[in-house]
Order: C-alpha cells, then sequence, then structure tokens
C-alpha cells in the first residue's frame, strides 16, 4: 500500500519500504513506504495549508462527513476485520469488536463538538469593567499529529483522528509500523466521505525518524502518541524544541488486588478479560495481581483451571481465544521477562512457552514485591504475576511502588472499603469490582507519574485539541 503524502499516494521518495508480516503465519501481507525527512516536510506544508480551508467548513457539514465515514467502514466492517486480524495477530472476534467501536467514538465526539460552548464573563464581576464584554471561543489548534500503537489501532484512530478534524485541525496519522494497513484502509474512506486529501494523510516509517520528524517539525501543533514510556519521553523532548503541546497514553503496570471478601468467580473472569484480550498486549491490562494470602491458592487453581479452557490458536477462526503476539521479537521480550522472573525466585505454575509469535498463557507465583515484575518491568504479553499479601494497606504499598500509574483495581464485596482502596490508588483510572482493563470512550482516560500527560475521551480530548480565545469587547455596554 502506498501512503498520501501531500495530496497524492505514493511510495516513500527513496523508494524505502516496511514489510508487514502476519504473526499467525509468517507470511508476507504487503509492502508499505518507509517515509524520509523530506517526505515528513512535504506532508506537514501541505496539512498547514488544507487545515485552514477545513477549519472554514461549517461544524456541522464536517459532522457529516465523519457520520459518513462511520458508514462507509461499516459497509467495509468484515474486510476491515480480516485485515486487522491478519495483520495483528488478534482473534476475528476481537478485531470486529474493533471496527464495531468506531461509531461510538466518531457520533460521540460529533455530538460533543456541537455542544462545547463558549462562556460570557460578567464584566461586572471586576471593578472597572462593567463596561467591557468578554466571550470566549474555541479554535483549532492546527495540525495534529496522530501516533498511533499497533495494539488497537481503529479505537484510537477513532479516538484522535474524528476529534482532531471535527475541531477543523488536520491530521496526519502516523500508525504502527507493525499493522499499518488497516489505518491506511481508514484514512481511505476519510477521502471518500469528503475529508479533504492534505487536510488528513497517513504516513509509515520507522519511529526515530517519522515519528520524531512530526514531533520536531515547526508546522506540528499538538502531538497525540500512545505508545511505550521511553517513545513519550523522547516526543516530549523533540516536541519541547519548538514548545509544540503533547498529549502522552504511555505504559502501565496496573495492580489487580483481591481483597479477602472478594468474589472468585468475578476475579476469575475479569482476570480472562483484564490480563489475556489481545494476548495481553492492553496498556491499561491488569499486570500484577495483588492477591491475599488467604484466598492465594484457591485464585491460582482456578485460574489454571479457566486457562486450560481457553483455544490459543489461529485467530481466523471464530472460537479462537488467544492469538499471537503482533510479532515473534515481542513473544522472545516475553519470554527473556517470564525467564528474568524465574531467575528472580518466582515459580513457573503454568504456561511459559513460546512457539514462534506465540506465547502460552502463564501464571507466575512467589513474586515478591522486590521483583522488577513487582515495580517496572511491564510484561506486555499473557502473563499473571502473583504476589501475596496480608493487609489492605500492605497491599496499597506495593501497588503504588511503581513508576507507573495508569490504571488500578480492587476485587471486594464491600464497595465502601473498595472506594478507600480506590482512593489510595495513584493511577489516573481506580475499577472497584472489575478489571483495570477499562476505558469506555466517553471516560478521561490518562495516566499519572510516567504513564502518560494529559487525558483521552469524549468528555476531555476536544478540549485538548483546541485553543481557548478570548474576544474581548471594549465599552460596549
Amino acid at each position: 500500500m502506498k501512503n498520501l503524502i501531500g495530496y497524492n499516494w505514493k511510495d516513500a521518495s527513496n523508494g524505502a519500504i516496511i514489510e508487514v508480516i502476519n504473526p499467525a503465519t509468517q507470511e508476507l501481507i504487503d509492502t508499505v513506504p518507509n517515509v524520509t525527512l523530506e517526505d515528513v516536510d512535504e506532508a506537514v506544508k501541505v496539512a498547514k495549508i488544507e487545515q485552514k480551508k477545513w477549519a472554514d467548513t461549517p461544524m456541522h457539514k464536517r459532522g457529516r462527513i465523519l457520520e459518513k465515514f462511520v458508514n462507509l467502514v461499516e459497509e467495509n466492517a468484515e474486510r476491515l476485520a480480516t485485515l486487522l486480524m491478519k495483520e495483528t495477530g488478534k482473534p476475528i472476534k476481537e478485531a470486529r469488536a474493533e471496527i464495531g467501536n468506531t461509531r461510538t467514538f466518531v457520533s460521540g465526539y460529533v455530538e460533543r463538538a456541537k455542544h462545547l460552548y463558549g462562556e460570557s464573563l460578567p464584566g461586572t464581576a471586576e471593578v472597572g469593567q462593567e463596561k467591557t464584554m468578554q466571550i470566549t471561543t474555541r479554535e483549532p489548534i492546527g495540525v495534529v499529529a496522530c501516533i498511533i500503537p499497533f495494539n488497537f489501532p481503529c479505537d484510537l484512530f477513532g479516538q484522535k483522528v474524528p476529534s482532531a478534524l471535527i475541531m477543523g485541525n488536520s491530521v496526519i496519522v502516523k500508525p504502527s509500523n507493525y499493522n499499518p494497513l488497516t489505518l491506511i484502509e481508514y484514512v481511505k474512506l476519510m477521502i471518500e466521505a469528503g475529508v479533504p486529501t492534505g487536510a488528513i494523510q497517513v504516513l509509515t516509517g520507522d519511529g526515530p525518524v517519522a515519528g520524531q520528524a512530526l514531533a520536531g517539525h515547526p508546522g506540528v501543533h499538538l502531538v497525540s502518541l500512545t505508545g511505550s514510556t521511553a517513545a513519550g519521553m523522547q516526543t516530549m523532548a523533540t516536541a519541547s524544541k519548538n514548545l509544540t503541546h503533547v498529549m502522552l497514553e504511555l505504559g502501565g503496570n496496573d495492580a489487580f488486588i483481591f481483597l479477602e471478601d472478594g468474589d472468585m468467580d468475578l476475579a476469575i473472569s475479569e482476570t480472562v478479560w483484564g490480563r489475556l484480550y489481545n494476548c495481553g498486549q492492553v496498556c491499561c491490562a491488569s499486570k500484577r495481581f495483588l492477591i491475599h494470602n488467604s484466598r492465594k491458592a484457591e485464585f491460582i487453581e482456578r485460574m489454571k483451571e479457566k486457562i486450560a479452557t481457553l483455544k490459543v490458536g489461529n485467530p481466523a477462526e471464530e472460537d479462537t481465544d488467544i492469538g499471537p503476539l503482533i510479532n515473534i521479537n515481542a513473544a522472545k521480550r516475553v519470554e527473556e521477562q517470564v525467564n528474568k522472573t524465574i531467575e528472580q525466585g518466582a515459580t513457573l505454575v503454568c504456561g511459559g512457552k513460546r512457539e514462534g509469535a506465540y506465547y502460552s498463557p502463564t501464571i507466575l507465583d512467589n513474586v515478591t514485591r522486590n521483583m522488577d515484575v513487582a515495580k517496572d518491568m511491564e510484561i506486555f504479553g499473557p502473563v499473571i504475576s502473583i504476589i501475596g499479601f496480608d493487609t489492605v494497606e500492605e497491599a496499597i504499598e506495593i501497588a503504588n511502588q511503581s513508576v507507573y500509574g495508569l490504571c488500578g483495581s480492587v476485587i471486594t464485596k464491600d464497595y465502601s472499603k473498595g472506594i478507600k482502596v480506590a482512593n489510595k490508588l495513584e493511577v489516573g483510572g481506580a475499577i472497584v469490582n472489575g478489571a483495570s482493563f477499562f476505558r469506555s470512550a466517553e471516560m478521561p482516560f490518562g495516566g499519572w507519574k510516567h504513564s502518560g500527560i494529559g487525558n483521552e475521551g469524549i468528555s476531555t480530548t476536544l478540549q485538548e485539541m483546541s485553543r481557548l480565545k478570548t474576544i474581548v469587547l471594549k465599552n460596549v455596554l
């Protein structure tokens, strides 16, 4: 597939390509351009020109175009889901669900934008301003670079791109090199729906080149990035040279706290959802399982039984529960992290096996609070690391010892106790009686500490995607 660079679909200016590999079969699906600095510069220059034209388009018309886009997505849903499954390795039922989320994002942002009203500030509130009227408005921020990771490309396209466009910005989409094909198809459908060529573009390329070139370009006004903490820090440093605004949703090592009175059936079902979905490749997945020592043996036995019923296999098959990781290197990374944790004293209960890009669901027991995995080593795969505790205070202390603070969760039948724990967790989102893998389209999703800056969601993103302006009418009253 080609990139939309400027006004044309074309290859990289130097002809360089990136191969897109099916992680389940290791077969070549397609190639995409590996763009150059010159390509990025061309894209930004065109985006600046077309942004002003797009901003002059009335919001109601921009909204209708975006609604047409989501209609096209739904008309092509099975084709898109199949492509997403092939290039990502997620089970087809998960791919269909992700494509199906697009309408929620688009419709939510369009409606929210229509009701993002300005304010009139009363002049009589301040001595000497009695005859002055002050009115606030929301204006486009300009050119928005949307840097999107591999794990939920369509969901994060839905969060970043429609919100930017409805506010009158132009957008340059930078997908992951591992699975950019579905997002290229999304951009094609945006153009078909009526978004002007140049107001939306798509660039594929190595992050240190393409991503950082976007972050460091003076013509880019906002970088919205979801990715690793290392990538976020590098991007923030690069963007700071031009005082470019950033939104960063980064890594996490979320704690799942199961108290002594917790519902075990709920804990098992939420662990399957909150840790094994998308083969564990979820930023806000529960990753550190803090289980009360009186219930730990029961939890382990029940999880072993549940894992035995899950089908690991071909993501194209309807009954597959767990597919491969995004690529072999990702699986090797998980393998290395598990082996390191065992070397530090943890016990392998089940799993711990890699075949190509597949890594079997794994339980590690006897993880102690001083091990890397109990603090800052984020395992991006289907690994359940279990840490025992005796008191609520101990569990909270272990949960908060990480540099990450994305989300956290607690399972208890006592909601009063659950809320108290949630209030103590140093995280952006705390879930009571559910895994930390919870992200509604509306919620202001974002992390504390090394897990990010800013909040993304229908309730907050439009403010990030725009500038606040105050218009002052002196002596008008």
